[in-house]
């Protein structure tokens, strides 16, 4: 029963957070150019410095791990609700340690240097649509309720 639509919608999320791990989250020019990332670096890039989000290297993971598995629990409906719910969470998690780091990273900048410029990078934007594909995934796993009680009841 993997034919369903929030098979897709978890393997995307699942997807995504797992790239989100493979791209920068922020980036700072000073007279170095540093990335805010969660495992790599980017030495081709011209990078000398590379910063690790260690935060984000756990969350992320266990974000990816939690959509994989719950994909595999379509008959166990309400634990998979469950897993739906705190990959959500993960993601906050995920989202606000990212964040947190690129403040304080900002911060440091501003009492170390007079000018730099930062910027988000593909990491951000590679997470943000995990929350509405969890939430997509929820609502069709609301259907196959909807579904198999209606079943039932003949």
């Amino acid at each position: 029963m993997l034919a369903r639509i929030q098979t897709l919608y978890l393997f995307l999320a699942g997807l995504l957070a797992v790239a989100s791990m493979m791209f920068p989250f922020w980036s700072f020019n000073t007279a170095t150019l540093i990335f805010l990332n969660d495992l790599t670096s980017w030495p081709e890039a011209g990078i000398l410095q590379v910063t690790s989000n260690y935060a984000a290297g756990i969350f992320s993971p266990l974000t990816a791990i939690v959509a994989l598995a719950a994909i595999f629990l379509y008959k166990k409906r309400d634990l998979q609700k469950k897993l739906i719910l705190l990959g959500i969470v993960l993601f906050v998690c995920d989202l606000f340690s990212s964040l947190a780091a690129a403040h304080f990273m900002n911060q440091f900048f501003n009492c170390a240097y007079t000018s730099f410029t930062h910027k988000p990078e593909a990491g951000l934007y590679l997470l943000l649509p995990e929350p509405v594909l969890f939430w997509l995934a929820l609502g069709g796993i609301k259907k196959d309720d909807k579904i198999a009680n209606a079943y039932k009841r003949l």
